[in-house]
């Protein structure tokens, strides 16, 4: 009997990411991967079977209910992969609030829970709701699960949680709830498989993306993220602003007469790396560039990062080791190098080789910190919550 498939979304921004993967033996194992460039017009899906790549540009587009895109690429995934098996889907959530500490199943009850939860995450909310809108109305008889980012960090104490403000606005949800808790767990994982003698330290653990932030783990328990109560917060990302005197926005608003929805989309979309440098908000961009102003914002970025690894190893009372992950922390030496220079105070020292080739351990022998990369990868983990809550739902029945 041919293995069940099931498929994972990852909705971001400007991307839909899709993994492919087989149900053996109650595991998921990866067969494939798509991708929908959301920023093309056409749209773009890149496919990938682990034997071939193919680029295809899709005749439908974006719509409100994304019904035509979706089935569009239900189809083209069918000519590569044995759709016909497919018996699940797992999405992931950015935000999950207090209401989930971790993955569910899929039902009306659920998606309206996630769908009042859009003003905490207004970017990227919108979009896991429309996929799986959209599934539910192609494929309705199809099981469908979301994983949360903010469910990883509920071991975060409530003195790490909560803001300066009357307490009854704690009581009603506006607190530090924290983010990439998909892509921390996984690295995690990886880290006691592959070097547990780090892993039951003390870790600051660095998810630099388009999407960034920092989170603190003692021997894999989160203690503390540099992302609050939305994904704003924390260090400056591609186009977010990051941490920013609320101040600021009183005045934009007051002073300078901006609307509530034109200050969430500057500092949401205009910001960042993008709203520093004026060029680009993509790093390797920046890094490419002699002008000056690319020059400052990725100083302002390595500077930011530093500064909140350093708050975190007080949270933890010590550091054991420092983790980078994502595209910028897994491929960018030039970027961690200037993190880690700003770090030497802790007893962070690199290795300039292994950081330039970008080995497991970047760090020296002389270091008293280990520095590591390690890739991430979200969708093995919306993957394996799914296949949980399949065995589950059939166990019970």
């Amino acid at each position: 009997m041919s293995a069940p498939l099931l498929l994972t979304f990852n909705a971001g921004s400007s991307s839909i990411k899709i993994g492919v993967f087989s149900i053996v033996g109650g595991a998921a194992v990866r067969i494939g991967d798509g991708l929908i460039d959301l920023r093309r017009a056409p749209l773009r899906l890149h496919l990938d079977n682990c034997e071939q790549r193919v680029d295809i540009a899709l005749e439908s587009s974006i719509t409100d209910d994304l019904h035509d895109a979706i089935d569009e690429t239900l189809g083209w995934f069918a000519a590569h992969f044995p759709i016909d098996r497919l018996v699940s889907v797992g999405h992931r959530v950015v935000h999950g609030g207090d209401r989930f500490a971790g993955p569910v199943v899929l039902d009306d009850g659920t998606v309206a829970a996630i769908d009042a939860l859009v003003p905490l995450a207004p970017l990227h909310q919108p979009q896991c709701l429309r996929l799986i809108r959209a599934l539910r109305h192609l494929r309705p008889h199809l099981a469908q699960s979301a994983s949360f980012d903010t469910a990883f960090h509920r071991t975060q104490t409530d003195t790490v949680r909560r803001f300066a403000l009357p307490r009854a606005l704690f009581d009603e949800g506006i607190k530090r709830y924290g983010f990439h808790g998909l892509s921390y767990r996984f690295v995690l994982g990886e880290l006691a498989w592959q070097l547990p003698q780090f892993a039951r330290g003390n870790i600051v653990a660095a998810h630099l993306g388009s999407g960034a932030s920092l989170a603190a783990f003692e021997a894999g328990i989160s203690r503390d993220s540099s992302m609050g109560f939305s994904t704003l917060d924390g260090i400056p990302m591609a186009t977010r602003c990051g941490a920013l005197d609320a101040g600021v926005v009183l005045h934009l608003i007051r002073q300078r007469g901006m609307s509530p929805a034109d200050v969430e989309a500057m500092l949401y979309g205009r910001s960042g790396l993008l709203g520093v440098s004026g060029i680009s908000a993509d790093s390797r961009e920046l890094l490419a560039s002699t002008r000056p102003e690319a020059r400052e914002a990725l100083d302002l970025f390595a500077f930011r990062i530093a500064g909140e690894a350093a708050r975190l190893a007080t949270t933890l009372g010590g550091l054991d080791g420092l983790v980078f992950t994502a595209g910028i922390g897994e491929h960018q030496p030039e970027v961690r190098a200037a993190i880690c220079a700003r770090l030497a105070w802790l007893g962070i020292d690199l290795d300039a080789q292994a950081n330039e080739r970008n080995a497991r351990v970047i760090s020296s022998e002389r270091s008293r910190i280990a520095v590591i990369v390690l890739p991430t990868d979200e969708e093995q983990i919306i993957a394996d919550e799914a296949v949980a809550l399949l065995h589950q739902d059939t166990t019970t029945r």
